[in-house]
């Protein structure tokens, strides 16, 4: 698997939904020397065209979403504290005591709740809801806080990442691993002509990938992503949903999505065929820009393709390595029969 340094770089820069432009900057700089057209639409989505060895026999899109989920700052309170909503599905665990970055400044936080000595007895021993936090930036008041921060910044968790001993953990691999996947097919020498797209606001309800979509009106599409791995003590059997260290995750159906069935036992023979690690999500759970892009127009024949991942949308997301490369080579022996074939 090509420079997995650049991975880190992807995941440790900040960019939530609707504030997605650092991390396309990143790309851009990364995808320039290779790529043959670029273009940034209006809603910040970017639409890359890549010539391979022959013209394709079928149009491809291949998406990936740039936002993380995140924060965004409503109002500043007297005392100096912060009040926020999340930006995207953040479970209410997630979210307490977790250290943020605030703002265009990256201003250091942490989120805070009532003291636990001040907690009444329904409330202790419970996850404080959203509604109910705070972040500090250690404010003495409302009037050094608007030095820094105003309401609609945003902010997102401050986590370390760390690549040791094969797997990898940090923020925002849902999904800057499917940008990293992009950017080194980019990088490559293609086979057929491609078109790829790094998405805006997946997180926030598939709005980039919708616009996306109807712009390139491609004839198949592969959604490459990260999904929750849920192979801890308390799931049994299909209520793993899918397993670290198995190889790449395909899906039947999700949410919002009922996948090609030819692209689906297409993905499992090349596996086979390639002895790729492979598996099958085995919930019908959650969703992503498929959902947008196979109702695109008059219709996208379209499959996703995820590497399995623990404690999706926190601060320590979890994947191994050898996992991301089964995704890594089964999206491009894929993307080059679907390209290829009428």
């Amino acid at each position: 698997m090509k420079d997995i340094g650049l991975l880190e770089k992807l995941c440790k820069t900040c960019g939530i939904s609707g504030d997605e432009k650092a991390v396309a900057n990143i790309i851009l700089d990364e995808i320039r020397p290779f790529a043959d057209e670029i273009n940034v639409d209006p809603m910040g989505n970017v639409i890359v065209f890549k010539k391979g060895k022959e013209r394709a026999k079928r149009k491809l899109m291949l998406s990936a979403h740039m936002d993380e989920v995140g924060f965004i700052i409503t109002d500043i309170l007297d005392n100096g504290m912060l009040k926020f909503e999340c930006v995207g599905g953040i479970n209410d665990s997630a979210v307490f005591a977790k250290q943020l970055l605030v703002g265009k400044d990256k201003i250091p936080g942490s989120v805070c709740s009532t003291p636990i000595h001040l907690t009444d007895s329904d409330g202790k021993g419970k996850n404080p809801p959203v509604k109910t936090l705070c972040i500090d930036i250690g404010a003495k008041n409302k009037e050094e806080a608007e030095k820094y921060v105003r309401p609609g910044d945003s902010a997102v968790f401050d986590s370390p990442y760390e690549n040791k001993y094969g797997r990898i953990i940090g923020k925002a691999i849902d999904d800057r691993f499917g940008c990293f996947v992009l950017i080194n097919m980019i990088k490559s020498e293609l086979p057929y002509d491609m078109y790829f797209v790094f998405c805006v606001q997946e997180e926030v309800g598939l709005r980039g990938s919708t616009v996306a979509a109807y712009t390139v009106a491609p004839d198949s599409a592969i959604v490459i992503e990260a999904t929750t791995a849920a192979d801890l003590p308390a799931a049994e059997d299909e209520k793993r949903v899918c397993i670290l260290g198995n190889g790449a995750v395909v899906s039947f159906m999700d949410r919002s999505t009922i996948y090609d069935k030819e692209y689906y036992a297409l993905a499992m023979n090349i596996a086979k065929e390639k002895n790729i690690k492979i598996q099958t999500k085995t919930m019908i759970a959650g969703g992503n820009d498929a959902g947008a892009i196979h109702r695109s127009r008059g219709g996208v024949r379209t499959i996703a393709v995820s590497v399995p991942c623990r404690y999706l949308h926190s601060s320590s997301s979890m994947i191994f390595e050898d996992d991301a490369g089964s995704v890594c080579r089964i999206v491009y022996a894929l993307a080059e029969n679907i390209a290829g074939s009428i």
